[in-house]
């Protein structure tokens, strides 16, 4: 049973995650250079809880981050799109990727699909995304994708005692620039 659609790009399948994903979850957890930017490393059983955090919210909230797979290998290579939990600070578009999938602009060509989604079938206003500001390859994709830095933010539960850089950008705005 599918508990959302599936986006295709051109190199990549967004889908909603899949129990068949954990153990590749696994490794992008476990690896500190991934985790440095994303609220640090994870065993499996927080790993468990998180891959199950990101599939209920589909159920609950109608919306999620998707598995994002690699058309050419069907490897898995990381997490991203829209997610909110409560309390976060908006409409955030997302994204984390296996190292091995950095530098290629997948980041950036998933995330311009969940963009759209968002704003296409979710009708979100505004998408930000929420950088720590020694993450100069995520800034460099927020800005790809057209956003711009809004503030500085103090982190929420549970990444308490961190500074955000939050970019973003109207849904007026990136209509405009999809064109």
């Amino acid at each position: 049973m599918a508990i959302g659609p599936t986006l295709e790009t051109e190199r990549l399948i967004l889908r909603p995650p899949r129990a068949e994903d954990f153990d590749s979850w696994v490794a992008f957890h476990a690896d500190e250079e991934v985790m440095k930017h994303l609220g640090g490393t994870q065993g499996p059983e927080l790993t468990w809880r998180s891959i199950c955090t990101m599939t209920g919210a589909w159920s609950i909230g109608g919306f999620s981050m998707f598995s994002v797979i690699e058309k050419a290998s069907g490897q898995w290579i990381g997490r991203l799109g829209p997610w909110c939990p409560h309390g976060w600070p908006g409409t955030e578009v997302g994204w984390g990727l296996v190292r091995s999938a950095w530098g290629k602009g997948y980041a950036t060509e998933g995330a311009s699909a969940a963009m759209d989604y968002a704003v296409d079938i979710l009708g979100w206003n505004e998408i930000i995304h929420t950088i720590l500001p020694e993450n100069e390859a995520s800034m460099r994709v927020a800005k790809r994708l057209g956003s711009q830095f809004m503030q500085k933010m103090d982190t929420p539960p549970p990444f308490e005692g961190m500074t955000w850089d939050v970019y973003g950008q109207s849904a007026d705005e990136w209509r405009a620039r999809r064109g």
